[in-house]
Order: C-alpha cells, then structure tokens, then sequence
C-alpha cells in the first residue's frame, strides 16, 4: 500500500503553533494534503499526552493509533515528538533539536519519565532539556529498543546538528558513541537529497522529510513529506523501511523547492541582504550594508562541509519530487497576499474534490482536466511547478523565499506535456544566478 507520511509536526502546546493545531484539525486536513500518516508531535507535553490517550485509539497491532471519533478514517497516527538540547561541547554551547519515534503512547510515558530529569517538560510542546545529544540517545533507547532518535532540520543555522550557530561538523562528535542508533536525518525546508548527497559521511543514513508544520492548513501540514510502499501499515514496517533505505518501500521524499526554506541563502534580513553561496565570499560573512555578521545559509553551509560537487547521487537510494503547497502556487498566480484568502480556498477546493487530495493535483493530475477545474492559468503553474519550470526567489534569515511564476498559460497540448519531474535545469540555475548578482548590483 502506498503511504504518505509526515512525521514532524506541532501540537498548540508548542511555542508559536497555532491554537487550532489539535487532533480533531489535525485529523480534518491531513487527508485534504494527500497525508495517509501523520506525527502527533510535542508526546513529552502532559496535557498533550493527556488528549492523545482521549482522542486517538489503538489500531490493532500496528503500534499506530487512529482519530476515535472516525474509526473507519484511513488516517493514522505515529507518536512523536521534538526535544531540544542544550549542552557545552569543547568550550562552546551547543544546541540540537531531535525527532523523536515510539511505537505507543506507553512508552511516550517511560520517555517522559527519563527526560523530566534534564528540565520542565510543562512549559513547552518542544522542551528545553540540560542534556547532551548523546545522554539523550541513551535515554530514549533505554526505554525501549524500538524507539528512534532522528537529528531534526540538519542544516538550519540554529538548533541543528550542522547548523553554523551552534552545530557540529561531523555527526559523530554530536551523537558519539550513540551514533550507532542514528539511522536517518531530516533535510529541512531549506535542503534536499541532492545537497545531503554531496556529503559522503550522510551515506549510510536515511534522508527523511517533514513538515516541522505549526498549522494544520494545507499550505504548512505536508508540504514536506516520506512516501513508502509497505505490505502492511505498522510501525516496524515504517520504521525498517527507513532504516533499509530500501527504494523498493521507501520509495521518495516529497522536497520544498530548497530556495523556498528561510535559510536557503546567506543574508541579513532587517537589511534586506540575500545572498547566495558563491557571492557570499566577496563580503567575508559580513553584510555589505551594516557590517555585522551575516546569516550563513544551508547553501553555504553545505558548500563547506560537502566532499563531492554538486549534481553527484548514490546508488540504490530513495527518490525525491520537488513540489510547492498548492494554495501558495494559486495564491501566487492570483497575486494575492495570503493563501488562506477565499479565492485561493474556492480554486484549490474545486481541485481537492475532482481529484481526491493535494498530492494527487500537484503530481498526477493531466493538464486538460486541471484546465477544466481551475482554469489554463492555474493548470500552468501547476505543471510548471511539477516540471520544475520556475523560479523561486531564495528565502533567507528567516524570510521563505518567493514563487516567481509567468502569467500567460504556454498553449501546448495536453499530449506533450511532461508528467513527470525533470532534473533541475539549467535554466533554473541560470536564473538564480542573475538573481544572486541583481542583488550584488545593489549594493556596489
């Protein structure tokens, strides 16, 4: 069976989640985006935990559970959650978020109970724990040897295990001896496989893909997502899936678009400064406007760590398809300031109801019948974003980065059009490259 899953999200008891972020929420939309498995997040917040015992049920002997009040739903959840760590490591502060898998709400329990030593585990979804990355594996698999510890958003500057601000270089001086339990890592909207393969050291782990989604709505919940192909939907089966890389079960991650994520580029936001990894180094990390030190991007980050070029991929490794949120892509052909607004809500929903969910639009749906939908226009940018036939302004600091779609449909017939995605062109990389050295201009 085919399975979609987003392992990484919030609970309204995180820091900047939105209320409405509970099951009932959680439950309505995840299906609309195409997910079939989902992460409850935030399992170490009591009152959390507390309404995951009431509102989902056990479903069977998968180790996964379903929403109580729909018991024909084909929704699944996979107890999950994100702990933060604090910790020195050779004279310097050391901060690295962590995905965190167990197969039942039982030994969420026995998790709490071993982590509430380190710090409250009451006043934030994602705690704040005074233990070492390592310390923390040990915990987790002492509870039970069906757990799984995932590094979270590798390459974000801050809270990441390669992040510039408080990160490290190698994995194993993160994890040490524990580096052993350490099977998959999570890309994060500003990377995908590609710039993880450039890397030789991430060859024997898994890459996975999330959401890290503090809202429900469909433009957040999925927009990064794991797709399998497993003989029976359970925990161990995900779970082996991942640790296999098996491209036979784990078949590809669904990837924002990289420029998309807010640290893709190098930048200073209150100054409007972006700026990609190869013009970086005429400015030595500094912004060119007000001189301190610059926000250095996944881009960069990786550029400096990577052994291989750009381009180079494994062999016998899970797949990827870049997509962007759908309601973001006809928010942007409408010009619109905000994906929630009615209009997007009527074109995307007409979509969802000819074609059953978001995924379905965005990967497989034929022109003609999108046209029919949600007009040429809208049906463009869809096979446009499919096709990787666009630009996407990079996000950096902090900002996500900016769709850049034609407004006139191409008139090609529905016979010619590519179905599936191309590798990223050339002309994609060209018109980044004018981006990077419009921007360069600006400021000499």
């Amino acid at each position: 069976m085919r399975v979609i899953a987003d392992f990484h999200i919030h609970s309204k008891y995180s820091r900047a989640t939105s209320e409405q972020m509970g099951i009932d929420e959680i439950a309505r939309f995840a299906p609309v985006k195409g997910l079939n498995l989902v992460g409850t997040g935030d399992f170490t917040h009591a009152q959390w935990l507390k309404e995951l015992r009431e509102k989902l049920a056990q479903d069977g002997d998968t180790s996964l559970y379903r929403p109580a009040k729909a018991p024909d739903s084909s929704l699944r959840f996979m107890v999950t959650g994100e702990v933060a760590t604090f910790f020195p490591f050779r004279e310097e502060s050391k901060k690295i978020h962590h995905l965190i898998l167990t197969p039942s709400l039982e030994t969420a329990a026995q998790i709490n109970d071993r982590l509430s030593r380190y710090g409250s585990l009451t006043i934030d979804g994602r705690p704040a724990l005074n233990v070492t990355a390592a310390e923390l594996v040990e915990e987790v698999m002492e509870a039970s040897q069906e757990n799984v510890v995932i590094p979270a958003h590798v390459w974000t500057p801050w809270f990441s295990l390669f992040g510039d601000l408080s990160g490290f270089d190698r994995i194993e001086d993160c994890y040490q001896d524990t580096t052993r339990h350490i099977f998959a890592v999570e890309t994060g909207l500003s990377s995908d496989p590609p710039m993880n393969w450039r890397l030789s050291a991430l060859d024997r782990f898994a890459l996975v893909s999330n959401s890290d989604s503090h809202s429900s709505w469909p433009w957040r919940i999925g927009r990064e997502a794991n797709v399998f192909n497993l003989d029976r939907l359970t925990y161990s089966n995900v779970v082996d899936a991942i640790r296999s890389k098996d491209p036979k079960r784990f078949l590809f991650t669904i990837e924002t678009y990289p420029e998309y994520g807010k640290y893709h580029w190098t930048g200073h936001r209150n100054c409007k400064v972006s700026l990609s990894s190869e013009d970086v180094k005429k400015y030595s990390d500094v912004c060119p406007v007000c001189h301190r030190k610059l926000t250095k991007g996944v881009e960069q980050r990786v550029d400096e760590l990577a052994d291989r070029p750009a381009g180079f991929k494994p062999e016998s490794v899970p797949g990827f398809r870049r997509l962007l949120p759908l309601s973001e892509v006809i928010q942007t052909v409408l010009g619109v300031s905000y994906p929630g607004v009615q209009k997007v809500w009527e074109i995307y929903n007409s979509l969802v109801a000819r074609f059953g969910d978001e995924y379905k639009v965005l990967i497989d749906a034929p022109f003609k019948e999108l046209a029919e939908t949600a007009g040429p226009t809208v049906a463009d940018a869809i096979l446009r974003v499919r096709e990787e036939r666009l630009n996407v302004v990079p996000g950096y600091d902090g900002v996500y980065g900016r769709i850049e779609l034609t407004s006139e449909p191409e008139k090609k017939a529905d016979e010619n059009r590519v179905e599936q995605p191309s590798a990223q062109s050339a002309t994609r990389q060209e018109t980044r490259k004018q981006t990077g050295q419009q921007r360069l201009a600006d400021f000499l």
